[in-house]
């Protein structure tokens, strides 16, 4: 069977619970993913180490990996640079890693047009009344802030149908475990595994008497 790792994005709208959804992920089955590392043009904040949180690098660099196709997919937010690099994420697929792209809706339509194969997941709560309760819940924002991220989630709803699947993160422990499920049977998907398929029919054409 196919070994090589699959290429995943997840988006979903703000206070869906992404974050914690993909630790708990990783921490379940830390040798069977890998979340991709983001390289940025920002000074690193206060207890981030570069290669974990992110790779840091000066604007001249980034633009050097721009102009060398060394990234996957960047964007500019506020005057600093950020983007997927492409080498990192091709040598942990080669290692049968998952690689988990945490990203908003353009850029996951934009990586699923340039690696086909990529599976997209979308991340929702379970109703628009439990989004706003949690943005609420994280107590860090004020209620202008709240509304717009209410606001932006109906622009990115608009998009949830151009996604491979639906993770409705009700509960944290089903939600880990069904997106696993997800992701194990992507591996089985017939279109994943021709070079298999070719190989029984050979072996079964050889045995014919």
């Amino acid at each position: 069977m196919n070994n090589k790792g699959i290429l995943i994005v997840v988006s979903g709208f703000s206070g869906a619970g992404k974050g914690t959804l993909m630790k708990e992920l990783l921490t379940r089955y830390p040798d069977t993913y890998a979340l991709s590392i983001s390289a940025t043009t920002r000074a690193p904040r206060e207890g981030e180490v570069d290669g974990r949180e992110y790779f840091f690098v000066s604007k001249d660099e980034f633009e050097k990996m721009i102009a060398k196709d060394k990234l996957i997919e960047y964007a500019k937010y506020v005057e600093n640079y950020y983007g997927t690099p492409r080498d990192y994420v091709e040598n942990k697929l080669e290692e049968g890693r998952d690689v988990i792209l945490e990203i908003e809706i353009q850029g996951a339509l934009n990586i699923k047009k340039l690696f086909p194969d990529t599976l997209l997941l979308f991340v929702t709560p379970p109703n628009a009344e439990e989004l706003k309760r949690r943005l609420v819940g994280r107590g860090t924002e004020t209620m202008d802030v709240i509304e717009s991220r209410m606001n932006r989630a109906c622009e990115e709803a608009q998009g949830m149908e151009n996604y491979d699947y639906l993770i409705v993160n009700d509960s944290l422990d089903s939600c880990v475990e069904e997106m696993h499920a997800i992701i194990r049977g992507e591996h089985r998907r017939s279109s994943r595994n021709r070079e298999f398929m070719q190989e029984i029919k050979e072996d079964l054409e050889r045995m014919k008497q």
